[in-house]
């Protein structure tokens, strides 16, 4: 069912972000990136509504 020789994954940037980093840290990163994503958001929002008016 197993196969013993699998190889264990490398570990990714993302990885050790989650695995390492401290909560504070993570949270200000998190932050970040759920803002440019809003902004992204409403930028694509906003054409849309320029494209249908």
């Amino acid at each position: 069912m197993f196969n013993a020789s699998s190889k264990k994954a490398t570990s990714s940037p993302l990885s050790n972000f989650v695995k390492r980093t401290s909560s504070s840290e993570k949270k200000k990163v998190y932050k970040r990136v759920i803002v440019a994503a809003s902004e992204a958001q409403n930028s694509t929002i906003e054409k849309a509504k320029a494209i249908d008016s």
